[in-house]
């Protein structure tokens, strides 16, 4: 009698797309379940994305949070999702004792959290997808993933070096977790555009990047962003004591700094 060979385990299959919004690409990438209902909810999550712009875009005159910002339009007469946000960075601002904020030369400008947050969000309605089995999001370089792109795989996320062009930093590797976020804040992409909020001008830090790991994306990259107006020293000490972060920081003067745990998640 023959043996029986067992046949390899089939790849599912992939949905990817890649869309132009808030001023970036969002790239998506789902793999597993029936291509048509994937599609069918990439097209609800590409019109959230689209929908969070018009809300939260402070380049628009007629965004609520435009009209709000110029005291047109009262908080409760908003959005829920502006209700949702506003609340969110309130808790960040709180947890980064202020070096988080939601705003500019003293007006509103929720912006530093409403990409990490629409990502995650378009990630987690592609995950809720019958037979779905992993998504990554990638919101101008800033990535939400959740579950893995094959069995015995995970997901692994370049990390690039703000001092090397087209160089990486580091590898993170989401093997172990079925939720893991990258987000990475610094002036290599957009020059010196991340506030202090002491003084309401451009934050004067020795760093170039902070890229932070955690399980949601909305969180690690706030938390970027106020690590990076930390500076090195007092980011990196305020970073490795957020339960479930991690995080990789670069100076200007090419020292690697890293928490304690981020060792773990590289490869």
């Amino acid at each position: 009698m023959a043996d029986t060979v067992a046949e390899p385990a089939q790849a599912p299959a992939a949905v990817r797309h890649a869309e132009e919004v808030m001023g970036t690409v969002f790239s998506f990438d789902v793999r597993g379940g029936e291509p048509a209902a994937v599609r069918a909810a990439l097209a609800e999550a590409v019109a959230g994305l689209h929908g969070a712009d018009a809300l939260f875009s402070t380049y628009r005159e007629d965004s609520e949070v435009s009209r709000l910002a110029r005291g047109e339009l009262d908080a409760s007469a908003c959005a829920p999702e502006v209700a949702e946000v506003l609340e969110l960075a309130a808790e960040a601002e709180r947890v980064s004792e202020g070096w988080f904020s939601t705003r500019y030369q003293g007006v509103l400008d929720p912006t530093g959290i409403v990409k990490g947050w629409a990502a995650e969000r378009a990630a987690r309605l592609l995950a809720a997808v019958a037979g779905v089995r992993g998504v990554s999001v990638n919101g101008g370089g800033d990535v939400q993933l959740l579950g893995t792109p094959e069995a015995r795989r995970a997901w692994r996320v370049g990390v690039a070096d703000p001092l090397r062009p087209g160089g990486l930093a580091a590898v993170i590797s989401a093997a172990g977790t079925e939720e893991l976020a990258v987000a990475t804040s610094g002036t290599a992409e957009r020059g010196a555009h991340i506030v202090d909020p002491r003084t309401g001008r451009s934050a004067v830090t020795d760093l170039v990047a902070v890229t932070v790991v955690a399980p949601s994306l909305t969180w690690a990259d706030c938390w970027a962003t106020a690590a990076f107006a930390m500076g090195a020293r007092a980011g990196l000490a305020w970073l490795e004591s957020l339960p479930g972060a991690e995080a990789l920081l670069i100076t200007a003067g090419d020292e690697v700094r890293c928490t304690g745990g981020l060792a773990a998640r590289l490869g």
